[in-house]
Order: structure tokens, then C-alpha cells, then sequence
């Protein structure tokens, strides 16, 4: 995957799953379009139209923090806003504004619009993780060199007469040394340039940097919306599955799409099995699964794999919320039935510290199973060791 000027963002750390110059083939296809290539924004108004009023205002911030959820749009709409910088702020078509596209709408057919879609625009440079040439994994932080790139970018002359703009997708990722570069950037930013910082822990930044940016907060996505988004670019998969990958996907349709493409609905079933069997452990079943999640191939078992702890995390999550809340016998947020049943099993089984405690200690290996690449098929023996109540670990 090249990287450097022009080159695109997929937000929440995901990889491509087409060119961006395939957009308009992946939309008849009914695939969502990478943010770079994607028209449309959904369920940011708000969002939306503050920077146009700042836009118009002729105050317009230097650099702006875009947060919120992975997968809810951030990335979208940095490269909507970018877009529309660079074609000089052109005023929305009738057409257009009557379908409900916002003020930062620039027509897919516009000059600017091909370009950037096609990692081709001289004014635009986009800062993401890089992509290993031997695992194919996405790299864990955003190296300083491709700052040092961007700020050179930043203080040459822009190529069309406008704004020079970068995109830093990710910002989260941003090592030490990296962010202190961009921190020298924001500290004296050329005339006529604009910084976009997608992030989904906008703490995670340091405080200089998000002293000296606007804010803009994404929400979640409404379910109903989440809901219709899925239905559009995954019409093929049955109803049922549909509405189960919309309340496993927490108001994120990229979370929505990613576990619909590699099978969330049945790695979801797995979690509950091994939960619904606590305090016993089908071990010939979890040594299958973890095979299943350990292979070499990075696209079919790492993303499998890290979706699968995601998943166990978020039902233990929904557990502990909603107990903490006086309602252990029901799941509040409208997930899949399964989870209500068994929430008073576990709670019964051992109290709200045990499960809390549990949501940490897994995130904290798949933190470590990436980081130090350790084998994934143990890992997911480990966490489920970790499941069984205290008093049945100690009878075992």
C-alpha cells in the first residue's frame, strides 16, 4: 500500500478492501466507498455545518480534531471537508441540497472530487499507519518520518493557488517523537493551510496538540440508520443476520461491515456457547476455535481473531453496564436476545468485579498478543480459562 501525498485513510485501522479509484464500481457493486471516494455523509448535520459557519465566518481554525467511535465516519468527513477546501468552497447544487446532502456536498463528477478519490489531488496529504511488507499488518504507531514529509508539504507553495491540507488519520497512533513533530507544525503553521486529525480517543492526544485544535464530537451512528446503511450495501445477507450485526456493531456501520465480512454473526454465537457453558469449558471446541483464529492468513484469522476478543469484550461490557444499572435480568441495549438470558447465569455464577476485571485483563492481551506477536490459538485458551468463576478455577 503507498503512502505519501494523496494517499488514503480507512479509518479504525482497517484495510482496504478496493482501490479508491474502484469507488464508483464498489457502489454498483453495493460496497460501501472508502472515506476518500465516499459522497455522502451520514448522521454528522451537526458536525457538518459547524466548520462551514467557521468556513464562512473567515475565522477558520488552522486545524481541527474530528472524534468519535471507530467506524461512525470521522474519516468521511475529513476527506469531505478536504475536498471541498480545495475546490475553493463551491456552493451546493439545488439537486443536491433537495436530497438532503449538507453544505460541504461537492458533486463526484467535480475535478477536485476524481482527484482526491484517485490519490492524485497536489494539495492534499494524508498521514496513516503504514502497512508491513511482511505480515501485512497494519503497523501499531504512525512513524515520524511521514510528519517530517507532511511538514514539508505544509510550507511549500500550494500547486493550485488554494490551501494545502493533511489529513492524520488515526491520530491516536502518533509515537512520541511523531507527535512532538506535528506539535511543531501547529506551534507555526504556514498561511493558508488546514490540519484534520481523525481520532477515536481524542485523550490519547497530547495536550498541546488538542490545546491548539477545534473540536469536532461524532456520535454514534442511530440504529436505524446503521441499519438502513447495511441493508444498502450488504442487500445480500438475510434479515435476521442484518438486525443481529446492527446491535453487535454499537452505531458504527464500519464495525457493522467489517464482522459482516468475515462472519461476526457466528463468532458472536461462539462467545455466548463458551459463556452460556460456564463454569465448564468445551475444550475440543476451543482448541478448534482458536486453530480457526490463529491461521497465517491475515485477512481471514488475525481479523477474525481481534474481532472475536472485541465481540467477548463488548458482551461483558453490556454485563457489567447494565447490572451496575439494577438491570442484570435484561440487556438494555437492545443486543441480541441470547445476552438478557444469560446475564443472570453469570452474575450468579460470580460477582460484577470478576466480569469487570475480565474486560481489562482481555484487552490488555490482545494488546499484547499484537504488539509481541505472540500465538493467537493460546490466547484464546487463556481467555477462556480466565472466564470460569473463581470457585471453579480453584476446584480445577
Amino acid at each position: 500500500m503507498s503512502k505519501g501525498k494523496g494517499t488514503g485513510g480507512k479509518g479504525r485501522g482497517q484495510r482496504s478492501r478496493a482501490p479508491a479509484v474502484e469507488a464508483g464500481d464498489r457502489a454498483r457493486a453495493g460496497e460501501a466507498p472508502l472515506p476518500r471516494a465516499n459522497p455522502h455523509l451520514e448522521g454528522h448535520d451537526a458536525a457538518e455545518a459547524a466548520f462551514a459557519a467557521a468556513w464562512t465566518s473567515g475565522r477558520l481554525h488552522h486545524a481541527w480534531i474530528i472524534g468519535g467511535p471507530p467506524g461512525i465516519g470521522k474519516a468521511t468527513l475529513a476527506f469531505r471537508i478536504a475536498r471541498w477546501v480545495l475546490a475553493r468552497a463551491p456552493a451546493v447544487p439545488a439537486a443536491a441540497q433537495a436530497a438532503g446532502e449538507g453544505p460541504l456536498f461537492l458533486d463526484p463528477a467535480h475535478p477536485v472530487f476524481r482527484r482526491v478519490a484517485a490519490k492524485g489531488h497536489a494539495d492534499l496529504f494524508t498521514i496513516e499507519r503504514r502497512e508491513s511488507k511482511t505480515t501485512r499488518r497494519l503497523s501499531a504507531v504512525i512513524d515520524v518520518e511521514q510528519v517530517r514529509e507532511a511538514k514539508t508539504f505544509a510550507y511549500q507553495t500550494a500547486a493550485e493557488g488554494g490551501f494545502r491540507v493533511i489529513i492524520v488519520d488515526g491520530a491516536e497512533r502518533l509515537n512520541p517523537n511523531s507527535a512532538n513533530a506535528l506539535l511543531k507544525l501547529l506551534e507555526e503553521p504556514p498561511t493558508r493551510f488546514l490540519l484534520l486529525l481523525t481520532v477515536d480517543a481524542p485523550g490519547a492526544l497530547l495536550p498541546t496538540i488538542r490545546s491548539r485544535c477545534r473540536r469536532l464530537a461524532l456520535a454514534p451512528l442511530a440504529r436505524e440508520r446503521v441499519a438502513a446503511l447495511l441493508a444498502r450495501y450488504r442487500p445480500d445477507l438475510p434479515e435476521a443476520e442484518r438486525a443481529n450485526l446492527v446491535g453487535l456493531a454499537g452505531g458504527s456501520i464500519g464495525r457493522a461491515l467489517d464482522l459482516a465480512e468475515i462472519g461476526g454473526a457466528a463468532l458472536h454465537a461462539a462467545v455466548l456457547r463458551i459463556l452460556g457453558g460456564l463454569p465448564a469449558l468445551d475444550r475440543p471446541a476451543l482448541h478448534a476455535l482458536g486453530e480457526q483464529l490463529a491461521r497465517a492468513d491475515p485477512e481471514a484469522g488475525y481479523r477474525s481473531f481481534d474481532a472475536f476478543l472485541d465481540l467477548l469484550r463488548d458482551v461483558l461490557a453490556r454485563l457489567v453496564r447494565n447490572a451496575a444499572r439494577g438491570r442484570a435480568d435484561a440487556i438494555a441495549e437492545r443486543v441480541p436476545e441470547p445476552e438478557a438470558t444469560l446475564a443472570p447465569r453469570l452474575l450468579a455464577q460470580a460477582p460484577l468485579e470478576h466480569w469487570g476485571g475480565l474486560w481489562e485483563k482481555i484487552g490488555r492481551l490482545a494488546d499484547e498478543v499484537e504488539s509481541l506477536n505472540l500465538d493467537r490459538k493460546q490466547a484464546i485458551l487463556s481467555a477462556a480459562e480466565w472466564l470460569k468463576p473463581p470457585a471453579a478455577r480453584t476446584a480445577g
